[in-house]
């Protein structure tokens, strides 16, 4: 499945380069229809994936974590139904159903992704949070052990204070640039997470241009999953690498 999807957005990417680059009407028509057959073919083997969204909804309803629980149970329940919404776009290509209305269902289709995309990246965001609070007690725990200074604690309030005039900007840029430094740390250290947030970040274009929400382009959305069907393939290779739960 993957290396289909990876083909997919691969072929999405070369007819938008051979397009810019005016290769001839025939071939481009020939790599658009090659698209079209992948994306059939991926719709045909996602038949049974709304049960098995199902499954992990259900699942995730017992987590202890009310907000890990919620984030991960919104997503599948979305993720069903955008897998439902893509099994009646397939009936519609095939010839089994014929009067399906493509657009609509396809836009549907694409909402549903996109909902479950935010949920995704909430659930990201929520555990860079708590990653990132236990590391900087961490590091509290070890300058105070040792008897240094705060860099870990971002506790930098000189005698002005930060109200002092001159010395509030310079403040808030170092504070933020320990927060970015402490973001770094963590996800060089925690290589699921950061693989999960830029798959999601890079999927999360192809719904909000085939939405009308930010138009990118072919040769974005191309590029985009291409890059997320390369890091699924890389988790199913390396199961280490896939985020839990």
């Amino acid at each position: 499945m993957g290396k289909l999807r990876a083909a997919q957005y691969a072929c999405s990417l070369l007819g938008h380069a051979l397009q810019k680059h005016g290769a001839s009407p025939e071939l481009q028509k020939q790599i658009r229809q090659l698209e079209g057959h992948l994306s059939l073919g991926r719709k045909l083997l996602r038949l049974g994936n709304s049960a098995d969204a199902l499954e992990s909804a259900k699942r995730a309803v017992h987590l202890s974590d009310v907000v890990l629980r919620f984030c991960i149970t919104v997503s599948h329940l979305n993720r069903a139904l955008y897998f439902a919404c893509d099994n009646v776009l397939w009936a519609g290509k095939s010839g089994l159903a014929p009067r399906v209305d493509q657009e609509k269902w396809a836009q549907r289709s694409f909402r549903y992704y996109l909902f479950s995309l935010i949920m995704n990246l909430s659930r990201d965001a929520y555990e860079i949070r708590l990653l990132m609070e236990q590391e900087s007690s961490a590091c509290s725990r070890r300058l105070k052990g040792s008897g240094g200074g705060a860099p870990g604690g971002i506790e930098t309030a000189g005698p002005g204070g930060p109200g002092t005039p001159g010395r509030g900007l310079p403040q808030l840029a170092l504070k933020l640039q320990l927060r970015v430094l402490l973001l770094a740390r963590v996800l060089r250290g925690h290589p699921p997470l950061l693989l999960d947030v830029v798959r999601n970040a890079c999927d999360l274009f192809i719904p909000l241009d085939k939405l009308g929400l930010w138009r990118c382009g072919p040769g974005i959305v191309g590029l985009c999953g291409l890059v997320s069907s390369i890091l699924s393939i890389l988790t199913l290779i390396c199961p280490w690498l896939r985020l839990k739960p």
